[in-house]
């Protein structure tokens, strides 16, 4: 005999798992609570990133002025919220600097309710970008890293943070535009941005933008005043590249190496050397220009990020095995750390007085890695004045200036002969011309005293 299950009642369905539904006097069962069909995308990615990211919270001292009296009253304490991405399991956090600065006590809570105290340890304010640091009891779960390289219009992305102080909020948007310039005071402008409508609120700055896979593909940072449905992040290839150049600087107190590179060029694992300074222990190790590094010890290396936070921690004298590949061949080499090296010297001389720039003649044959027919050579950006002209016109280390009006700047001497030029007024905001990366990008330096006027 064939018997029909019974349907559940009124007094006993809220101890039965399975809800069951009677049509046409058949029983059917419908899925649990948790399973798989209520497991979308968004879910699956936000579970899969969800325990990287932390919040944070702190207390700040801002000045408040008198209106009656003309002057500066004591500071008054305002509460601020914020939220971070763990990059590295030994507990440093990526956040947006505007979050942490001067805050006296940065307060981080964990996605389990942890709650630890960090400290700032590396800040890139131009950018908007701070490394913070927590000593958590274990190994903590790291952010899954996705790339701004290939974003889509229309794409489904997720933001998760500390809104409004009510921690890891999760909403959804897509991407609606990208590459977008944000003025957001007169003392902080982004760049290239990607714009999103998922609900981004005061509190989700330094959080991170999702893709549906849970990788972050963005920094949350921005809103738009008086705006619905607009909001800002930083591109996490941006992000990441700065972030391993703060880890770099983090490295350098402790241990010195020799190697110079990035993330690899060709979009592969690994970080491309692309110079090593003379007599340091990366060239007594036969490291070469070109070469990519895929490994450090037993710990993998993807990009420039994971190569320097492997090399955190370590100190003088640490025999430290490399995993190289040159060409076709895969290579090992035995890299024996070096002290720190002592405080460079400040930079001197009229660039640096007067447009707030230290410059360094690149070689003919290290020039050729920029690909450029069009320039000759050019002087790499090693140092940049903070409140100088090149500052305020966003000039950055790193970039390679290869013009200034109609003249190259082959060499110093070039920019020397162009700044004692008699009729340089008439063309002062002078025109300059910078690399970065594979863009070449354009402004006006003003100088206010000639060389010869300051003698």
């Amino acid at each position: 005999m064939i018997h029909r299950p019974a349907c559940p009642t009124v007094a006993n369905r809220n101890a039965i798992a399975v809800w069951l539904l009677v049509c046409g006097g058949i029983c059917l069962a419908l899925p649990a609570p948790g399973s798989e069909l209520r497991k979308t995308a968004i879910v699956k990615a936000v579970e899969r990133a969800r325990g990287a990211v932390v919040n944070i919270k702190g207390e700040k001292t801002v000045a408040v002025a008198s209106a009656q009296l003309s002057r500066i009253e004591p500071g008054r304490r305002v509460s601020g919220m914020g939220t971070g991405v763990i990059i590295d399991p030994r507990g440093y956090i990526m956040t947006n600097y505007h979050v942490v600065d001067n805050v006296r006590e940065i307060n981080v809570t964990l996605g389990d309710g942890t709650h630890y105290l960090a400290r700032l340890i590396a800040r890139d304010p131009e950018t908007d970008l701070a490394i913070i640091k927590i000593d958590p009891a274990a190994p903590l779960q790291v952010i899954p890293i996705g790339t701004s390289s290939d974003l889509m219009l229309g794409e489904p992305v997720i933001a998760v943070g500390n809104a409004y102080g009510y921690e890891h909020t999760v909403t959804r948007g897509i991407v609606s535009a990208l590459h977008r310039a944000v003025q957001v005071s007169d003392a902080q402008f982004y760049e290239d941005l990607i714009q999103t409508d998922a609900s981004i609120n005061p509190g989700n700055s330094g959080g991170p933008l999702l893709n549906v896979d849970g990788e972050m593909i963005g920094i949350n940072v921005a809103v738009r005043a008086g705006a619905q449905g607009i909001g800002f992040a930083i591109p996490v290839d941006k992000a990441i590249a700065v972030a391993a150049e703060l880890m770099s600087s983090v490295g350098a107190q402790t241990s010195f190496h020799g190697l110079v590179g990035k993330s690899n060029a060709e979009g592969s694992e690994g970080f491309e050397v692309e110079a090593v300074e003379k007599q340091s222990p990366a060239a007594e190790a036969g490291i070469r220009p070109g070469d990519i590094v895929i490994g450090v010890g037993d710990t993998p290396v993807q990009r420039a990020l994971d190569f320097h936070r492997a090399m955190l921690d370590r100190k003088a004298g640490e025999e430290v095995k490399l995993s190289v590949k040159r060409g076709q061949e895969s290579l090992t080499a035995n890299l024996t750390l070096a002290g720190p090296r002592p405080a460079p010297k400040a930079p001197s001389g009229p660039t640096w007085s007067l447009l707030g720039l230290e410059l360094k003649p690149i070689p003919p044959e290290e020039f050729q890695r920029f690909n450029q027919s069009r320039y000759r050579g050019g002087l790499s950006v090693t140092a940049v004045r903070s409140q100088s002209p090149a500052a305020a016109q966003g000039i950055r280390r790193g970039d390679v200036l290869v013009g200034m009006h109609i003249w190259e700047t082959i060499s110093v001497e070039n920019v020397m002969y162009i700044l004692n030029r008699p009729d340089f007024a008439s063309f002062n905001p002078v025109k300059f011309y910078i690399l970065r990366g594979n863009e070449t990008l354009y402004g006006y330096l003003p100088v206010s005293n000639k060389p010869t006027e300051q003698r």
